[in-house]
């Protein structure tokens, strides 16, 4: 009678920590890598949290930054491809690597 109470007080924190431990390793999030603006827009530059693509939240310069109203960019390998993204879509920059 003794084993079941020593069973639930042993296993029952072992497996608590176990499926918080597996748990944290599934949990990725974004995070904000930088903040600009140019043109009539500004912009976050967000990162997975393993860096291996970056995307950028757009605001027109107008909007208060409690707005909802945002469009999201695709997903660019590298915060440099992001940003000549934005300089040529939204900064409307004259730069080298713009599409003509």
């Amino acid at each position: 009678m003794k084993f079941i109470p020593t069973l639930k007080v042993a296993v029952i924190p072992v497996l608590a920590v176990l499926s918080l431990l597996s748990a944290s390793n599934k949990v990725l999030a974004d995070y904000l890598t930088s903040q600009g603006s140019g043109g009539n827009y500004r912009y976050e530059l967000w990162s997975s949290d393993d860096n291996s693509h970056y995307y950028l939240k757009v605001w027109s310069s107008e909007a208060s930054s409690n707005s909802d109203r945002y469009s999201t960019t695709r997903t660019f390998p590298s915060t440099r491809e992001a940003l000549i993204y934005f300089d040529c879509n939204y900064a409307e920059r004259s730069l080298p690597e713009c599409p003509r």
